[in-house]
């Protein structure tokens, strides 16, 4: 065979190397690809449907589950087996929404002690002191909060409380 013509051989040989290692490459590519966008769907949020029966229809969720966190709806004093809220004032309300907390968490494989982060609305912020009382009986761990006053309360509640817990 002429020098000529085995190079010319090897030129085409190189080139379809070439090309089979492009399609290994862009084998490789779309393989991460697909695994990447699986890991995203073991991640994606959980939804869960209130425990509460009256409460299938929320136009909410009461928990959404994450891989490692639990975020709570907020709460307020109601009583689930009568819907109403408890009599008794800001005490008895802030009692009963945490009660409704840790039946939530509970349901989830959670407790009040996994909870890392509370949003507490008022509807006075002048109960902060009789609210803050009972809630440091119930959160003995100080988790993060904020705490603000607003009217117009869900049920004309004096208190709503919403977590976000770790799994």
């Amino acid at each position: 065979m002429k020098p000529f013509m085995r190079n010319h051989l090897c030129g085409i040989q190189k080139k379809q190397n070439c090309l089979v290692m492009k399609n290994y490459k862009l084998l490789f590519l779309c393989f991460c690809i697909f695994a990447f966008s699986c890991k995203t769907e073991k991640n994606a949020p959980i939804f869960h449907k209130s425990h509460e029966p009256k409460k299938q229809n929320a136009p909410f969720s009461d928990v959404v589950e994450t891989k490692d966190f639990l975020f709570l709806s907020g709460q307020i004093g109601m009583d689930h087996s009568t819907r109403t809220l408890v009599s008794g004032g800001i005490e008895n309300e802030t009692k009963q929404a945490i009660e409704n907390i840790k039946a939530v968490l509970e349901k989830h494989h959670s407790s009040l002690d996994k909870v890392v982060k509370c949003t507490v609305i008022l509807e006075d912020i002048n109960d902060f002191s009789a609210f803050n009382t009972v809630y440091k009986s119930y959160f003995t761990n100080k988790p993060a909060r904020t705490t603000f006053a607003a009217s117009g309360l869900a049920r004309n509640a004096k208190i709503e409380i919403e977590c976000l817990a770790v799994k």
